[in-house]
């Protein structure tokens, strides 16, 4: 990477700044903070949790924001399943006064050290990134504040989790109901994690960012083939009945014409994320985690200028709680960080799949404190990780709702 002026990427971090495409909720967060009186904090309404800010407010001041964020921004981009039509992206607000976490997770040695965020990409065809759409992926990223790698676990978006308010259902509902907020508090109440910083990404830019990168190296296998070029018809087609779309070809897309290690353009890249007729919804995962290692390895060696472009195209279709200013003034430290290892979640020995009743499709951790011990070991080399009694209590209730339907039907996952 090339980087030798500074006050180049100073300037384009106020330049971004002063966008209005998006929207850094830790500042609204500060700006309410400030004018709270000083009187005491609102208690938590469960025993058995608490607030994230209240026990990590210092220790999150010292956090340095590393240049794996700006690649957030990026890769997200890739992991959305339909287009997002409309204009600006919604100014996502986030209370990190809600954002709660299991009481012991806070004391781990284990994952001092450790930075994770939670990626969510939203199928918002109406313009909305916020309460109301549900997450169509949602991806941990964890990265190792010493080491500078990066692990990347997909949650699958069926899975039959907690929703973070005590109701049961596919984990992608949490952010329907409640955000990003909500969706974190999914995801640390099931998992026994700790995060409390998000990127949401509309699908809106998606192409240009792609092409800003001169595309990604991706192996096509045959298969693949006519799925992927499908999906680029039906992404800039036009159509009379939502179902049946037509494309000129060689005008509105370029096709893929043949197996093996190819540069993909951003129709296309987008496009095998979105195949889901190979193999079963697992693997759509699985091209989404190589799209972003992929994509990181490009956006490793670009240039400032090249650079500047990407986050152009991405800054008008994202809401992050993350600081902008810093994660552009830390993009030439890009080239330390690495994907070392991605999975997804649950482990394939530790889940099922099944029609849960009105619920629909589902995948079913089959023992849920198992998964939570295989992720830890996983993210943060824990062996015989102890659950905390809360994901004691949401396995006991997954498996009570979800034992008779266990490798039942389901269409998805077949």
């Amino acid at each position: 990477m090339h980087v030798n002026d500074k006050g180049e990427w100073q300037e384009m971090a106020k330049e971004v700044r002063n966008s209005k495409g998006v929207k850094s909720s830790r500042d609204t967060a500060h700006a309410k903070s400030a004018k709270k009186s000083s009187g005491s904090r609102q208690q938590e309404t469960k025993g058995h949790k608490m607030s994230a800010k209240k026990k990590a407010a210092k220790r999150r001041n010292r956090i340095i924001l590393f240049a794996f964020e700006i690649v957030v921004l990026v890769v997200m981009l890739f992991v959305l399943k339909g287009i997002m039509t409309g204009t600006k992206v919604d100014k996502i607000k986030i209370d990190e006064d809600k954002i709660v976490m299991n009481e012991n997770v806070q004391e781990n040695e284990s994952m001092k050290g450790y930075r994770n965020i939670a990626l969510f990409g939203v199928d918002s065809r109406e313009g909305s990134l916020g309460k109301g759409t549900r997450s169509d992926t949602i991806i941990i990223a964890s990265i190792n504040e010493d080491t500078k790698e990066v692990k990347l676990v997909s949650v699958f978006r069926d899975t039959y989790l907690n929703l973070g308010n005590d109701s049961y259902n596919k984990c992608n509902a949490a952010y329907a109901k409640g955000g990003p907020e909500q969706a974190i508090i999914m995801l640390n109440m099931n998992l026994d994690m700790n995060i409390t910083d998000y990127v949401t990404v509309g699908f809106d830019g998606l192409i240009e960012v792609i092409d800003a990168l001169g595309g990604v190296d991706i192996e096509v296998t045959e298969a693949e083939i006519s799925h992927l070029n499908n999906y680029q018809i039906s992404m800039v087609g036009k159509t009379t009945d939502g179902k049946t779309f037509t494309a000129k070809e060689g005008v509105d897309y370029t096709p893929v014409t043949h197996a093996g290690m190819q540069t993909l353009n951003g129709l296309q890249a987008t496009a095998y994320c979105r195949i889901r007729y190979i193999g079963n919804d697992f693997q759509r995962a699985q091209r989404q985690r190589t799209v972003i290692a992929a994509v990181m390895e490009k956006a490793k060696k670009a240039d400032i200028a090249k650079l500047n472009k990407v986050a152009n195209g991405v800054m008008g279709n994202v809401a992050t709680s993350l600081d902008l200013d810093e994660i552009l003034e830390r993009i030439p430290e890009l080239k330390d960080y690495s994907i070392v290892a991605n999975d997804g979640f649950p482990f394939e020995k530790y889940r099922a799949t099944g029609t849960v009743g009105s619920k629909g499709s589902c995948v079913i951790p089959q023992d849920l404190e198992k998964n939570v011990v295989e992720l830890h070991k996983f993210l943060f080399d824990e062996d015989n990780y102890q659950v905390s009694p809360e994901v004691k209590e949401y396995s006991a209730k997954v498996s009570s709702d979800t034992g008779k339907y266990a490798n039942t039907e389901a269409e998805e996952y077949e």
